[in-house]
C-alpha cells in the first residue's frame, strides 16, 4: 500500500496548445481550439503528479473515473495549466478536484478518480486475463 496521502496535496501540469491538441487536428471541419480529451489528459497528469510522491516501490496511480466540464475555448499558443487537489479517499481509491486555466480564464473543472496499483501485479493480471 502507498504511504498515507494527506488530503489537500496538490499537483500541476502545463502545456502550450499546439495544433495537435486541437479539434481541427482530429476533424478538419472543426475549429482550431484545445480539445476536451487533451484538457482531461492534462488534468489526469496533474492528479498523477499530486499522488506519485506517496507511492512506493513499483506503485503508480491509474485513472478510474472522470467527471469534467469544459466551459471555454483556448486557441493554439495558449498556455494551459491544470491543477489537482486531493479531496477524499476510500481505501486505495482517491478523488481529486481538478481545474484547468488558460492565460485568461478557467476553461474546465471537475473531479478525477485514481487508484494505487502495483505495476507488476497490474501487468500480471492483464497477462493472465489475455489482454
Amino acid at each position: 500500500m502507498a504511504k498515507e496521502i494527506p488530503l489537500g496535496v496538490r499537483g500541476e501540469a502545463a502545456e502550450t496548445v499546439a495544433f495537435e491538441n486541437t479539434l481541427t487536428s482530429h476533424h478538419p471541419e472543426l475549429p482550431p481550439v484545445y480539445s476536451t480529451p487533451d484538457m482531461i489528459r492534462l488534468m489526469e497528469t496533474a492528479a498523477f503528479h499530486a499522488l506519485q510522491p506517496y507511492c512506493e516501490g513499483d506503485q503508480i496511480t491509474v485513472g478510474t473515473s472522470i467527471q469534467i466540464v469544459h466551459r471555454a475555448a483556448s486557441g493554439v499558443g495558449a498556455r494551459v495549466k491544470a491543477e489537482a487537489v486531493l479531496e477524499s479517499f476510500d481505501g486505495r481509491f482517491y478523488t481529486l478536484r481538478v481545474t484547468a486555466r488558460d492565460d485568461v480564464q478557467e476553461i474546465g473543472r471537475g473531479t478525477v478518480g485514481r487508484a494505487v496499483v502495483s505495476i507488476g501485479k497490474f501487468l500480471e493480471k492483464m497477462k493472465s486475463s489475455g489482454r
